[in-house]
């Protein structure tokens, strides 16, 4: 008998037939002997109503109620889930995160899972019901309803997982699995039947929008298993491994895009040391996330920095160096551009086969695609070009790669 872990994001769980649909499979899986816990998501677009509801009520929206306002889109979906598992004939209890044992910090919108507690969990598996968890939701250490924000219910599931030692974690989605592309857009891509850990991590950093890059991280440092597959079809997925995949296997695993970063550009600063380390640390300490950062050679003693943010935080960013970081460093001014995209070819086999950053360069000089910024680690080449080029550069480099099926 295998303890698995489910869980369902919104899409899977969006109306009643899709409800009753999982909980048909959830029965299928008792029937075959497996012990089920659930993980469900607030029902399909529900938690961007219940934010353009605050909206429409405040401009102020507290931190604190806005918690407890998001996460009561999943208190809705497990007592449905509930309800239709008890029609099939299954015992079921529904938990709250903070039923189920999840602490957190006190950071609303955004917490981290500092403990997990689950004994009202496994009271439940051992009385033979089927617990169903709410995600992307907790209590913290003040005592308050906390979210753990978006893509928070694949951590909760990976999480619950790794206290419960469950045998699998199955992260149930819209999509079949893990594709070498966007199947949207590139209709050659290939499903993989597994991938690294590793591998995952780049691409969900890079663009690629299931799973959640928060909960593969978690399960590559505590060793959950994953399996990434549909709630459509109930075809298998995307394993997850720890080790290198085969020899045979592609070098090159996936292609991903991204068009939700904006560049900055920090023109002739003085090239000097110390001058990263107050321009960082100052949008650090307003925490704006910083990603690709190069910084062009030397001229005359001054240089120009460039780097990467999400583009809702680039108003914030330019505020910030233009309301006294810039001038304290000495910079000419402050340039930036929305209008940027980033593509990123993936694989573990690039770390011993030459030739990948040629290929990539070549493929979007042979398309007229220029490159603005580079930036690599050992299984990963990054690019930024054109937002307006970044579908087609996909598309290009799929092909290169061999990666288009058939």
């Amino acid at each position: 008998m295998a303890l698995v872990v489910q869980k369902y994001g919104g899409t899977s769980v969006a109306d009643p037939e899709r409800i009753r649909a999982v909980a048909d499979h959830v029965a299928r899986c008792r029937r075959r002997g497996d012990q089920v816990t659930m993980v469900v998501s607030a029902m399909g677009k529900e938690t961007d109503e219940l934010l353009l509801l605050a909206d429409r009520v405040s401009s102020v929206r507290p931190g604190r109620e806005m918690d407890m306002l998001i996460t009561a889109g999943e208190r809705k979906a497990i007592a449905l889930m509930c309800m239709a598992l008890a029609d099939l004939g299954v015992p079921a209890h529904s938990f709250t995160g903070s039923q189920a044992g999840f602490i957190t910090d006190t950071n609303h919108r955004n917490a981290k899972i500092l403990e997990i507690t689950p004994g009202r969990v496994l009271e439940s598996l051992e009385a033979g019901n089927v617990p169903v968890v709410a995600g992307s939701q907790g209590v913290s250490t003040d005592r308050d309803v906390t979210f753990l924000g978006r893509g928070g219910s694949d951590t909760t599931a990976v999480a619950l997982s790794k206290a419960l030692r469950a045998d699998m974690c199955e992260l149930y989605t819209d999509v079949s699995g893990v594709f070498s592309a966007d199947p949207q857009l590139v209709p050659a891509a290939q499903k993989m039947p597994s991938i690294t850990f590793d591998e995952l991590l780049e691409m969900t950093a890079t663009g690629c929008p299931k799973p959640a890059m928060r909960s593969v991280e978690v399960a590559h440092n505590h060793d959950v298993p994953l399996h990434i597959r549909s709630a459509f079809t109930w075809e298998p997925g995307t394993y997850v491994v720890g080790e290198e995949l085969a020899m045979e296997q592609p070098i090159i695993r996936a292609i991903t895009h991204d068009l939700s970063e904006s560049k900055i550009t920090v023109v002739d600063v003085p090239d000097k040391p110390g001058v990263s380390g107050t321009l960082f640390r100052a949008l650090a300490d307003a925490g704006v996330n910083v990603d690709m950062i190069v910084q062009n050679v030397s001229e005359h003693g001054m240089t120009d920095i460039s780097f990467t943010v999400p583009t809702d935080s680039l108003e914030e960013a330019r505020s910030i160096l233009e309301s006294g970081i810039a001038s304290q460093l000495g910079a000419k001014r402050v340039t930036s551009d929305d209008s940027i995209g980033r593509v990123s070819v993936i694989g573990a086999g690039m770390k011993s086969n030459p030739g990948v950053a040629a290929t990539m360069f070549e493929t979007l000089a042979a398309n007229d695609i220029n490159i603005e910024m580079i930036s690599t680690s050992a299984i990963r080449i990054s690019c930024v070009i054109e937002a307006d080029a970044a579908e087609a550069a996909v598309q290009y480099l799929h092909t290169a790669f061999g990666l288009d099926a058939g």
